[in-house]
């Protein structure tokens, strides 16, 4: 039965409601909307608005390219082809290329700013035929037997409604569908938080390397280095929850004082000047839900999962997904006896991103893993399958996995055979990772 059958005279009939317009919604409102589908995209803020999460993967590249917008995003994009990582016990840099992957053609990718790049996406999704909508938040998803009745309310207080054949929920850190399932749980194991702020004026790397970004680890975590097109820099420090709630002073001079524990880092903003003098912080943002989908609902990005933005695996993760649930919605809109077929394949291929990243964040402050970065080499072909899960070459097929597989051995019997120090590291993670309070001055740090 199709929606606008059992409409109410005042609910608006469509086929899909996207629920959120970041990467996530915007792209897969755009891929039904190609396929003629009356697709709704409600968004609860206005395009521009500020996001963290600027570094995207090679990965990104091709599904631009689907979208037909890559011209568009490297307008406003800073080249970036690889990585460096900066040890906090050593004098010399690590540096990889994404080239180094299993498919050297993934060579290279952009920093943009999350807001130009969001509203871009939004845009365009309402260019190829959805119904784009801005300060709509929505307010209730109800189910029955006739498909998905959803509430949202506008910035004038007007209550709008609509009758949808199936919803997608791409609200990003709201989670909106696994807060009312009750399906969201907190990772455990990565209890983290972060402040970050914008810079003027940082000492960047020189020529094709200036894009690239940087991981600066030091005693409580790890730091971000992002090199803008604008000639801003995005600074962040993602740290144990513990290190954040100590803070004795104002966010801004714990964050200076917190640079300073890096001295690379501090030397290379020593000269910077910070932009509209703000700092943002956020408390544990890593989660996952138990399912991604249902006989008419789907979540993508972070509506799903979030995890450490480490590996600036987010905004991929997020137009993948798009793209594969894209599939699915019309598998359940066509085809409905193929459904259960097509979500247990669904579900299967969300979970490989987020569990191959977060193999390696887990483990990434971890003594052998450090040693493991800073001196790369291609043994049993392990480099490649690193440098094609940084680059978002996650589905490369056999030898990608068998090199990651590689990669994991030769980890744990690093590990074995210096146990002491393995033994220490893992007693240091429990410790960092244990159960926290709320932080002052909490903000909420959205990646989707």
């Amino acid at each position: 039965m199709r929606s606008d059958e059992v409409t109410k005279p005042n609910e608006e009939a469509c086929d899909v409601l996207v629920v959120g317009g970041g990467p996530a919604g915007s792209t897969i409102a755009t891929l039904l909307a190609r396929e003629g589908r009356k697709v709704v995209l409600l968004e609860k803020d206005h395009h521009p608005r500020f996001h963290i999460g600027e570094s995207l993967l090679p990965g990104n590249v091709a599904l631009f390219d689907q979208l037909g917008v890559r011209d568009q995003v490297e307008k406003i994009g800073m080249p970036k082809f690889g990585i460096e990582f900066v040890p906090p016990d050593l004098d010399y840099c690590s540096y990889v290329d994404f080239a180094e992957g299993w498919d050297p053609s993934m060579a290279s990718a952009w920093q943009v700013r999350r807001s130009e790049l969001d509203e871009l996406l939004f845009r365009h999704a309402a260019s190829q035929g959805a119904q784009a909508l801005e300060g709509a938040k929505v307010t209730d998803v109800a189910f029955d037997d006739a498909g998905v009745r959803v509430e949202a309310k506008l910035e004038s207080g007007e209550a709008r409604h609509w009758r949808a054949r199936f919803v997608v929920d791409a609200s990003g850190r709201d989670t909106l569908l696994a807060n009312k399932f009750k399906c969201k749980e907190k990772n455990k194991d990565h209890n983290s938080t972060a402040l970050f702020g914008h810079f003027h004026g940082a000492r960047r790397l020189q020529g094709k390397r200036e894009g690239n970004i940087s991981i600066c680890w030091f005693e409580h975590g790890w730091f971000w280095f992002i090199p803008l097109a604008d000639g801003t820099t995005s600074v962040g420090a993602v740290c144990w929850a513990y290190y954040l709630k100590a803070r004795d002073k104002p966010l801004k001079d714990y964050f200076f004082d917190t640079i300073a524990l890096c001295p690379e880092l501090h030397d290379r903003l020593k000269d910077a000047t910070l932009v509209d003098d703000k700092v943002h912080a956020t408390g544990n943002f890593s989660y996952s839900s138990t399912h991604a989908t249902g006989d008419r609902y789907l979540m993508v990005g972070d509506a799903y999962t979030f995890i450490d933005p480490m590996f600036s695996s987010g905004v991929f993760l997020a137009m993948q997904s798009a793209f594969d649930g894209a599939q699915l919605v019309a598998t359940a809109l066509d085809r409905p006896q193929a459904l259960a077929a097509a979500r247990a394949a669904l579900e299967k291929r969300m979970r490989v991103g987020p569990r191959d990243y977060s193999w390696f964040i887990y483990r990434v402050t971890n003594p052998t893993i450090r040693d493991m970065f800073m001196h790369p080499n291609n043994r049993f072909k392990v480099k490649q399958g690193l440098m094609s899960l940084l680059a978002a070459d996650i589905h490369h097929g056999p030898a990608y996995r068998m090199s990651l597989v590689m990669f994991k051995l030769i980890y744990y019997v690093v590990s074995v055979a210096n146990w002491r120090r393995t033994y220490a590291g893992w007693k240091r993670h429990r410790f960092n990772i244990r159960e926290m309070g709320p932080l002052r001055g909490e903000t909420i740090m959205k990646a989707d």
